[in-house]
């Protein structure tokens, strides 16, 4: 007389066993879920979409991937985030930071072991004032990063750190996810790579827009998106100088497997700090 309720309980602990494994597969697989948010970082703003100014300070050879980032089929696709491409304020060799907006550098800024690299100031606690992307063309001029899938893929990827998006995933030599924010050495996918059916990494996928969707679900009660203040708001120290040389940014705080990644912490007091991510050659 047991039998049946037994058999019953049986399956139901397979079931549900099977369940779980199935859940746990899709919380650690890097395509199941958006969950890529760097630190919490976030502009402040006080309606959505709202719309974030990219300096322009890149020569002639940059204009075509900064464009192509900033286009309707890249981040200007987001539903919660405008980019713009304006003028810049600075210089690619100094690549200063302007409050309120990101700038968009590129120089030959030596051999200094960095590829390209993202900053973002940060203010109590977690929004972010002012930005910098930075391309190093003593490298990009090298055969090996001197393509325009490298190239596309560094401008893309940097660009997405300044609105607070980590890494969908950093394994050097895995399948492409099919999105900038993955770490390569593949970046237009294909053969050649992890498997000849890899996507490219050129641009964001869906993941990337739900991300943005769920760091700026919420609205603030001010705005740190081109306002002309916010730079008088932080210490004097953080903003003064080029920022361009791991002397000047502080400690290094995380790293990849392989070392090709880096993340550097900058205090500079009264719950302001920079934040640096680096890609190495």
């Amino acid at each position: 007389m047991f039998a049946m309720p037994r058999l019953r309980l049986l399956g139901a602990l397979v079931i549900g066993s099977a369940l779980a494994v199935v859940l746990a597969l899709a919380a650690f697989s890097p395509a199941a879920q958006a969950n890529h948010s760097w630190g919490k970082y976030h502009w402040a703003r006080t309606s959505n979409p709202f719309t974030l100014k990219l300096g322009d300070n890149v020569s002639s050879s940059w204009e075509i991937y900064l464009n192509a980032a900033a286009s309707d089929s890249d981040w200007n696709k987001s539903s919660v985030l405008n980019t713009t491409v304006v003028s810049g304020g600075t210089t690619g060799g100094t690549c200063n930071p302007t409050s309120g907006m990101v700038e968009v550098c590129n120089a030959a800024y030596g051999q200094n072991g960095w590829l390209g690299l993202a900053q973002i100031w940060i203010y109590r606690p977690n929004h972010i004032y002012q930005g910098t992307t930075k391309l190093n063309d003593t490298y990009f001029n090298t055969a090996a990063y001197n393509t325009a899938a490298w190239r596309q893929t560094v401008m893309c990827q940097e660009v997405g750190h300044t609105f607070g998006l980590d890494h969908q995933d950093e394994r050097f030599n895995n399948p492409n996810l099919g999105t900038c924010m993955d770490y390569t050495n593949d970046p237009d996918g294909g053969a050649g790579g992890a498997s000849a059916t890899d996507p490219s990494n050129l641009h964001p996928n869906q993941h990337d827009y739900d991300q943005l969707e769920t760091i700026y679900k919420h609205l603030d009660s001010f705005t740190t998106v081109a306002l002309a203040s916010a730079a008088s708001t932080m210490p004097p120290a953080a903003n003064r100088g080029s920022f361009n040389s791991r002397a000047q940014w502080g400690r290094l705080v995380e790293e990849s497997p392989n070392g090709k990644l880096e993340l550097w912490v900058r205090d500079f007091g009264g719950e302001a700090r920079m934040i640096t991510w680096v890609i190495r050659p």
